[in-house]
């Protein structure tokens, strides 16, 4: 089933539509966030120390030093003119790109800075390396386009939300992996289909998704270490933070329509392999997961799309008439995602070999 919607955002045309952009607070729109860095610190890697070991060697070594540079002329010759419902999802995908990579730097760095566990600043240290690097390779293809996000100014004045630890390591363990399945799901497809690679950054998305997946197996290992945070009342949270993370992407994918089209992707069909493959990763860490393969459960998200285009038709039609619009899709959201949540899961052990291999 198609629920595609055409873009109905208003145009991005200037550094200041960025930056409103960027900055906007939804329940779509990346967060910055922060937490009890004392409770951070606390944290114990002892439990299994040679695979910790190991995997910040792999850090230290770091095999994508050199990946995030690029050759000036050739990436701008490589550059289409896109139609113009095209050209803005686009831009609104780096802008998204842009402020997810930078909330993580932010993030990483004000733990890195405020704690003295030496397991944790080492860690760290080397996530806030990457996803700056992240962060300001996107933001330099936003420049191409005669736009850019002023990451200072955005650090300095977006809203930040505080998350207990535990959902730190929840919210960003699946936000790193899903961000590997989507990036490694959009490379495979272009990789078969060249001609559809309307954008040169796409070629960099094989080696840039397997940091995010390193970055994920590093908070997969701070939650088997700390094992309480994957069995009793815990796995309620376990349980919220899939359904939120899945369902905020569904919503999202599905007010680009054209984007996804452009790179021949049917919104359904590459969110649900997407789910297939996080979903399989993540049972390294998670005892459960969800059914996103059953029908109830599809028509569920079907209808989170429905209530996120009438509460922007109710926005864009404002008064009265308007308010109460958003106000009956916000409820008939709300109730939608209580159903999601209450929608029986599947049950698995953990394995004994917790670290994955990026092999999709």
């Amino acid at each position: 089933m198609n629920t595609a919607t055409a873009t109905t955002a208003t145009p991005i045309e200037s550094r200041e539509h960025v930056m409103q952009r960027a900055k906007t607070e939804s329940l779509i729109s990346p967060r910055f966030y922060t937490t009890d860095f004392a409770a951070m610190d606390r944290m114990d890697m002892s439990p299994l120390r040679a695979e910790w070991e190991a995997m910040l060697a792999e850090y230290e070594g770091d095999n994508n030093h050199d990946h995030f540079t690029r050759d000036e002329e050739a990436f701008r010759r490589e550059i289409r003119q896109l139609p113009p419902e095209l050209h803005q999802e686009f831009l609104e995908f780096l802008i998204t790109s842009i402020t997810s990579e930078y909330s993580g730097c932010v993030l990483y760095n004000e733990i890195r800075k405020q704690v003295t566990n030496p397991d944790i600043k080492r860690l760290m240290t080397y996530l806030t390396r990457d996803e700056s690097r992240h962060a300001n390779f996107i933001n330099h293809s936003l420049r191409d386009f005669g736009l850019g996000v002023d990451l200072a100014n955005l650090k300095a004045t977006k809203a930040t939300t505080y998350f207990k630890p535990k959902y730190i390591l929840y919210a960003t363990y699946l936000s790193e992996k899903i961000g590997y399945a989507r990036y490694i799901t959009i490379f495979r497809q272009l990789e078969r289909h060249p001609d559809k690679r309307f954008h040169p950054i796409f070629k960099w998305f094989e080696r840039w998704c397997n940091d995010e997946f390193r970055h994920g197996e590093s908070f997969a290992l701070m939650m088997r270490a700390q094992p309480h945070l994957l069995r009793g009342a815990n796995l309620l949270w376990v349980r919220f933070f899939l359904l939120a993370v899945y369902a905020t992407m569904f919503v999202r994918d599905h007010t680009r329509p054209m984007l996804h089209q452009a790179m021949g992707l049917e919104p359904d069909d590459f969110d649900y392999r997407v789910f297939d493959i996080t979903t399989e990763i993540t049972k390294q860490v998670f005892p459960l997961s969800l059914d996103t393969d059953s029908p109830r459960f599809r028509a569920g998200l079907a209808r989170l799309v429905a209530c996120s285009e009438g509460f922007a038709r109710g926005k864009a039609r404002g008064g009265l008439m308007g308010r109460l619009a958003q106000a009956g899709h916000a409820l008939v959201g709300a109730a939608t995602f209580v159903q999601l949540y209450l929608h029986p899961v599947k049950r698995h052990a953990l394995p004994a070999q917790i670290r994955v291999a990026p092999a999709w």
